[in-house]
């Protein structure tokens, strides 16, 4: 599909395009295509080959998402954890999956006293909810850690893995940080006693503004950096209404 929408657009002459693009097989076949025909790319938070980056600082959010889950150990489990388990979506661009190695690395640098290298397991969720919660279940089966700390790609893996613990009656020995800031995680952060420690927010919904804004000094030839980063910032129970206030006017918080 991607490289249909592709060859439709060298077919209509357009001037300039804004790609988000997750599989990263298809982003050199999507840079050949645009740049034989002179077009100019905005990739949103995947990188393509030869076009301008806009979106997320990767591995920046992956460390911020990581020192929180460090610190949280640090405060409720004497600086420790038996296990750090990253859901990960195997599919997605190296760029994307670097927030998950941030992430580790955050966590290495802030917790008193990391796990050793065999027990960091990454585990394939493919980046959706249903997908984690069933990654999860198989992994609680045979793994019976006490104190995992866990990091997820997205929000949607976050709360997939969380619901496995809750579900298998052992949510006290997790701890869980996702990353994107959507309107579910922030919900998830106003439920009493959640044990998801914080999303990192990527602002989603301001990206527009950017984006016509560098799409419009690309196409008047004015200078223009390789990568334009957003802001990032963790969402935590304390100050996620703060963040977020009107979410009240979208959804209903559970107990």
């Amino acid at each position: 599909m991607a490289l249909k929408n592709a060859q439709r657009f060298v077919n209509e002459h357009v001037d300039l395009v804004i790609e988000y693009q997750l599989d990263e097989e298809a982003t050199g076949s999507l840079s050949a295509r645009f740049e034989s025909s002179g077009i100019r790319v905005i990739a949103i938070n995947n990188p393509i080959p030869g076009a301008t980056y806009f979106g997320a600082n990767n591995y920046h959010a992956g460390l911020l998402g990581g020192r929180a889950l460090g610190r949280w150990a640090n405060a409720n489990w004497d600086g420790t954890a038996d296990q750090i388990l990253m859901i990960d979506l195997k599919r997605s661009t190296a760029i994307g999956r670097s927030r998950l190695h941030g992430m580790v690395e955050g966590i290495r640098e802030s917790l008193r006293q990391a796990p050793d290298a065999t027990n960091v397991l990454f585990i394939d969720g493919q980046g959706q909810f249903d997908k984690s919660w069933e990654a999860m279940r198989r992994q609680l089966r045979i793994g019976r850690s006490r104190r995992c700390l866990v990091g997820a790609i997205n929000d949607n893996a976050a709360l997939g893995a969380l619901r496995a613990f809750e579900e298998a009656g052992r949510v006290k020995d997790c701890a869980v940080c996702a990353q994107n800031g959507s309107l579910d995680a922030r919900m998830e952060l106003r439920r009493r006693n959640t044990r998801l420690v914080g999303s990192v927010a990527y602002f989603a919904e301001s990206y527009g503004e950017g984006l016509v804004r560098l799409a419009l000094d690309i196409l008047n030839q004015r200078h223009v950096p390789p990568a334009v980063f957003t802001r990032h910032e963790m969402l935590t129970p304390a100050n996620v209404d703060k963040l977020y206030p009107n979410d009240s006017l979208l959804a209903t918080p559970r107990d």
